[in-house]
């Protein structure tokens, strides 16, 4: 059965689960690069000293995932196709906003960890789709590859809470 792609006008046919899993990896690939581009603007408009270092440590953990997605596409003998990850495109669009915002900086840092975690959730849906699909495939390797980055994924959702919490919320509640 054929679907449209996310590349206006062109098909995917997908057979197998293989033919899902490669699309879906093509997405997330694209889905890390923008989050590659869009991290240094929010470490730029955080004004948390710990939630810009945050920022930060994720975008180094954010290059490390998207150089696992290509060894993965190597073992497959593929290259990464020029997709666009549609759900990514509209997280970050959405998270712009507070990037640009105006305000109580406080405030604007509980926004930026709002939008973050929107990101961090659609990521940890995908990694655990595709290492679902990978140990389908009988892929263990990559199936474990994976399991990292979701693991590392719900580390960094884990950390944002905790931040939150602890100080970006407190502070934030303070300027009302």
């Amino acid at each position: 059965m054929a679907i449209k792609s996310r590349i206006k006008g062109s098909v995917t046919n997908l057979q197998t689960v293989e033919d899902l899993f490669l699309e879906e990896l093509n997405d997330l690939y694209d889905a890390e690069d923008q989050i590659i581009k869009a991290l240094p603007k929010m470490v730029k408009a955080a004004s948390s000293v710990q939630l810009k270092e945050a920022f930060r440590e994720h975008l180094g953990q954010t290059k490390v995932q998207k150089q696992r997605l290509e060894d993965i596409f190597t073992k497959f003998g593929k290259k990464p196709k020029s997709t666009t990850c549609e759900g990514m495109k509209g997280l970050l669009a959405e998270g712009e906003v507070f990037v640009t915002a105006k305000g109580n900086p406080s405030v604007k840092d509980a926004a930026l960890i709002s939008a973050a975690q929107k990101v961090e959730h659609y990521e940890i849906a995908t990694y655990g789709t595709l290492r679902t699909f990978a140990q389908d495939l009988g892929m263990g390797q990559a199936a474990s590859m994976l399991q990292q980055a979701l693991d590392e994924e719900m580390t960094t959702d884990k950390m944002l809470t905790s931040l939150a919490i602890q100080d970006v919320n407190v502070q934030a509640r303070k300027a009302g």
